[in-house]
C-alpha cells in the first residue's frame, strides 16, 4: 500500500569527534551528543557521513544507520522539562517535523533529499541517555510516554539536508506503528506474537532476539 505524506527535515546532526566522555564505563564513550551540520550530507549503507557509532552492539549498524526525531515530541520534552532540547539533544540524525513518528509504520519508506531510508524499529531507551541528560529517571520516563523516535535503514545511499522534504513513499498493511510495537515488547508481552509481520523489517542483529521471544509466547499458549 502506497500513500504519499510529507514532512520535513529541521536538522541533520552528526557526532563527528565530539564523542560523550563515560568513565568506568565499556566503551568509555558515546556519539549520542550530535550536533547539526551545515549543507549537503552523505548517506552511506551504515549511517551518515561525519557520524560516529560507538557501539554498533545497542546502536547503530545495518539496521539502525539513521536515527530520527520529531520536533513535536522534542517541543512535550522540553515543556516536560522546562529545558530546551535542541536538533541532536536526542542523539538523534534527523529532527524532522511534520511526521507522526509514533504512528510511523515498521516497514515503511521514506525518500528524504536523494537517499530512500526505512523505518526499522522504535528506540529503547538507554543509561547514557539518562547520564547525557542529567536526569536520573529519564529511561522510566521515556518509555512511559512512549515517544521513542525511528530507527531507518538505508536503502539507497545519497544525499539530504535541513530543509529537505521527508516523504513517505511506501507503506506496509500490517500497521504495527513504532509506538504499538515499543509498547508491546516493553510492558504488552502477551500480545508478541502480533509483531511476526515485523521481523522482515527488524535490524538483523534485532531479527533473531525478537523471533525468539514470539516463539516463546507461542509456547506458553500451547
Amino acid at each position: 500500500m502506497t500513500r504519499r505524506v510529507s514532512g520535513r527535515l529541521l536538522a541533520v546532526c552528526v557526532s563527528g569527534a565530539d564523542l560523550l566522555p563515560l568513565p568506568d564505563k565499556r566503551p568509555n564513550r558515546s556519539g549520542i551528543d550530535k550536533k547539526p551540520v551545515a549543507g549537503r550530507v552523505a548517506v552511506h549503507p551504515l549511517g551518515l557521513e561525519g557520524d560516529v557509532q560507538v557501539n554498533r552492539k545497542h546502536h547503530g549498524g545495518e539496521g539502525q544507520a539513521v536515527y530520527a526525531y520529531a520536533q513535536a515530541d522534542a517541543d512535550w520534552w522540553e515543556a516536560e522539562l522546562d529545558r530546551e532540547l535542541p536538533p541532536g539533544r536526542f542523539g538523534e540524525n534527523l529532527r524532522t517535523a511534520g511526521l507522526d513518528l509514533r504512528n510511523a509504520v515498521i516497514g515503511e519508506q521514506w525518500q528524504v533529499g536523494t537517499a530512500l531510508l526505512q523505518v526499522t524499529a522504535w528506540r529503547t531507551p538507554c543509561a547514557n541517555f539518562a547520564r547525557f541528560w542529567g536526569v536520573p529517571d529519564l529511561v522510566k520516563r521515556f518509555a512511559a510516554h512512549g515517544a521513542t523516535g525511528a530507527y531507518l535503514r538505508v536503502l539507497e545511499t545519497g544525499d539530504l539536508g535541513a530543509g529537505d522534504a521527508v516523504d513517505v513513499v511506501s507503506r506496509p498493511d500490517h500497521g504495527i506503528t513504532v509506538e504499538t510495537a515499543f509498547r508491546i515488547v516493553m510492558t504488552e508481552k502477551a500480545r508478541l506474537p502480533e509483531l511476526t509481520p515485523i521481523l522482515p523489517f527488524l535490524a538483523d542483529k534485532d531479527r533473531p532476539v525478537l523471533s525468539a521471544k514470539i516463539e516463546k509466547r507461542l509456547a506458553v499458549r500451547v
